[in-house]
């Protein structure tokens, strides 16, 4: 009886033992698996937050694009008001006649030109470009396609347009003595310019 008394107690001090050491490891297991939870709590919000930086990421960059096409067209534009515009199309020769007050019939007003000579390879539609002189006198081209390496002579009297001569039909005299021819595009950009007169010919071109 004894030794099965001393049998019963010394397996349930081992029992008992078995308890206290399971229920220590339980609590550390439990925290293990909340900082597991956390952990992926965690990696989940990051990836959001990585996700989120990526769309403002993209936003900036839109949004620098879109302001790099905006400087670059006002860029364009304000060349094209403050720069003459480089062209194959220019001002030749010109001619002015005098005395021509007592021409009845405007004759000599066809002796009065200004060439414009097209120095390119490719011909150029003139239509809708202007010629001016110093008084605001303006003659408009028709639609007229001057050929590359050719001319034409704008006349200030009337006549019939041909391939080399255009008219103005007008019946007075545009081109004074000291005067400056202007020629622009069709946008209104200058091209070329002529000047004559006390001190000789002065030709600018864009």
């Amino acid at each position: 009886m004894s030794a099965s008394l001393t049998t019963r107690r010394a397996l349930a001090a081992v029992l008992a033992a078995g308890a206290l050491i399971g229920a220590a490891a339980m609590p550390a297991a439990a925290d293990g698996h909340g900082h597991g939870r956390d952990n992926g709590r965690n990696h989940v919000r990051d990836h959001d937050h990585g996700r989120d930086n990526g769309r403002d990421n993209g936003r900036d960059q839109g949004r620098g694009r879109d302001h790099g096409r905006d400087h670059g067209r006002d860029n364009g534009r304000d060349n094209g008001r403050d720069h003459r515009a480089p062209s194959s199309i220019a001002i030749g020769e010109v001619q002015n006649e005098d005395g021509m007050r007592g021409d009845r019939f405007g004759r000599a007003l066809n002796r009065e030109w200004v060439e414009v000579k097209n120095t390119g390879r490719h011909a150029v539609n003139l239509r809708g470009y202007t010629l001016t002189d110093e008084q605001g006198n303006r003659y408009r081209f028709p639609d007229f396609r001057l050929d590359g390496r050719s001319s034409v002579k704008v006349h200030t009297g009337q006549g019939r347009n041909t391939r080399h001569d255009l008219y103005q039909d007008r019946r007075r005299q545009v081109w004074d003595d000291s005067d400056t021819a202007t020629l622009r595009d069709d946008r209104g950009n200058i091209i070329d310019t002529e000047s004559w007169g006390r001190r000789g010919h002065h030709h600018r071109n864009g």
